[in-house]
């Protein structure tokens, strides 16, 4: 079935001309596609005929939730199910500035990163970039309020997907209205999806998983890494900055006994000092079959990168009650 949010307005207008409306209802269709909406029953300014046209050969494309959850802390995980069986889970998170969707990118991941569940079970398809703005719609839709921001870090890589994921960014911002400052793209660090990204126009918030400051660690802990050391990484963020404008920001995920140590917060340090950078620490998270334990030295690594000149926060833990913190999502719920 026609997946209606994987039409650009041209495509859109093709659609309507060919069932003999004039052009001028595609762009009222169009609105009523990024609105909050159960249905083609609801919208009203459109033919009877047509709604019952697209009803029967179309899809809106807001998967249904097979599941909600809700934590204590105010964020919502719901499972939404694609036509054909395919299952992907987005989480709502509360701010005080604001509420945030992470929405994921492709069902099942490829990259394998030790300390994450998305690639548990393996890798499915490419979500297709109207299923990822269905994800964004139906969380407005749970939240029953704005939801202002947008980050790319559930299941999959971004960066792996990338044409779905450019067209995905084009309907948030034209059709949904979402400023690309307020959207942040995850990737494990792919140098070439990065660059092509820095040049595609969408100067979003690019954040790498880096999670260490050697090759060595972080090949252990990112396959990823085997193919693209840190060098060739952290240049092609040099040139995203170079063409954006953007600071990067830089994942880095506290594992005791791992990645924690005085020598490694003074060698990531080294790294990026003096640079547009920025680095995120994040717990480390239970995860089924990862014996990794969260760092009981996270204040004294942030102290260090600190006293080095580099700017740092704590991300905070929102989701745990409910398996929905990061590297938790997974593409089902097996």
């Amino acid at each position: 079935m026609l997946n209606l949010l994987d039409l650009g307005p041209d495509q859109l207008t093709e659609c309507v001309r060919s069932l003999g409306y004039p052009d001028y209802r595609a762009g009222q269709l169009r609105k009523w596609l990024y609105s909050d909406i159960r249905g083609f029953g609801d919208m009203t300014d459109l033919p009877s005929a047509l709604r019952e046209h697209l009803e029967a050969e179309a899809w809106r494309g807001v998967p249904e939730a097979a599941r909600e959850q809700k934590d204590a802390d105010g964020s919502v995980k719901a499972l939404w199910a694609y036509p054909g069986g395919d299952k992907a889970e987005s989480v709502l998170m509360r701010y005080k500035h604001g509420v945030s969707a992470c929405l994921s990118t492709q069902v099942g991941c490829k990259m394998g990163c030790a300390f994450c569940a998305s690639a548990r079970g393996g890798f499915v398809r490419d979500l297709t970039g109207g299923e990822i703005m269905g994800q964004y719609l139906g969380m407005r839709l749970l939240a029953g309020e704005r939801v202002g921001r947008v980050v790319l870090m559930g299941t999959g890589e971004p960066l792996d997907n990338f044409d779905n994921v450019l067209f995905f960014l084009k309907s948030l911002r034209d059709g949904a209205g979402i400023s690309m400052r307020h959207v942040s793209v995850s990737t494990c660090g792919l140098p070439d999806g990065i660059i092509r990204l820095a040049r595609s126009g969408f100067p979003v918030t690019l954040s790498v998983s880096l999670h260490a400051p050697d090759d060595l660690t972080r090949s252990g802990l990112m396959p990823v890494g085997k193919r693209h050391p840190i060098s060739e990484v952290l240049a092609a963020c040099g040139e995203y900055f170079r063409v954006t404008g953007r600071r990067v920001s830089y994942e880095y995920i506290l594992i005791d006994g791992v990645n924690d140590g005085g020598s490694q917060a003074r060698a990531l340090a080294r790294l990026l000092r003096g640079g547009p950078a920025h680095v995120n620490l994040i717990t480390c998270n239970p995860v089924d079959g990862a014996a990794f334990a969260p760092s009981a030295r996270a204040d004294t690594f942030k102290k260090l990168l600190e006293r080095e000149g580099v700017t740092v926060t704590a991300r905070r833990r929102l989701g745990l009650g409910i398996d929905a913190a990061c590297g938790q999502l997974r593409r089902s719920d097996i």
